[in-house]
């Protein structure tokens, strides 16, 4: 039985020291694209591209840009940030309260208290008037 101490401190290294919002929220967020019209050629500057509406799941932590393309209509660029979110402070808070310094450090550095923002990205495109 001597044991128990061991995997009693073990078990409680482990809850102090996880991220929460890592836990809870992962580092991966699932962002959207929605166009008026539909069949937008949509590109993001990370490499991923698809036809609207769409989505992907990436990283929480890397902003990027989305250009928006279709003929007959003005080509849109939008910035997609990575903000603090509610849901990542708690988390956060969840790190302090448990004292978790290491949780903090690894949930800041891979973006798991953010979220993209906007998201979704809702966007109605201007046609190009002829002359």
């Amino acid at each position: 039985m001597k044991n128990k101490p061991t995997i009693f401190l073990c078990a409680l290294s482990i809850i102090i020291l996880s991220g929460c919002a890592s836990i809870t929220r992962g580092t991966k967020d699932v962002f959207a694209i929605d166009t008026t019209p539909v069949g937008v050629s949509a590109t993001l500057s990370n490499g991923f591209y698809c036809t609207t509406p769409c989505s992907f799941t990436l990283p929480r932590k890397e902003g990027f840009v989305v250009t928006l393309k279709k003929e007959g209509y003005e080509t849109v660029t939008a910035n997609i940030s990575p903000k603090r979110a509610g849901s990542g402070s708690a988390g956060m808070a969840g790190n302090i309260i448990l004292g978790g310094l290491i949780g903090v450090a690894v949930d800041s550095s891979t973006g798991a208290m953010n979220d993209l923002f906007p998201n979704p990205l809702v966007v109605t495109l201007i046609p190009i008037e002829e002359e």
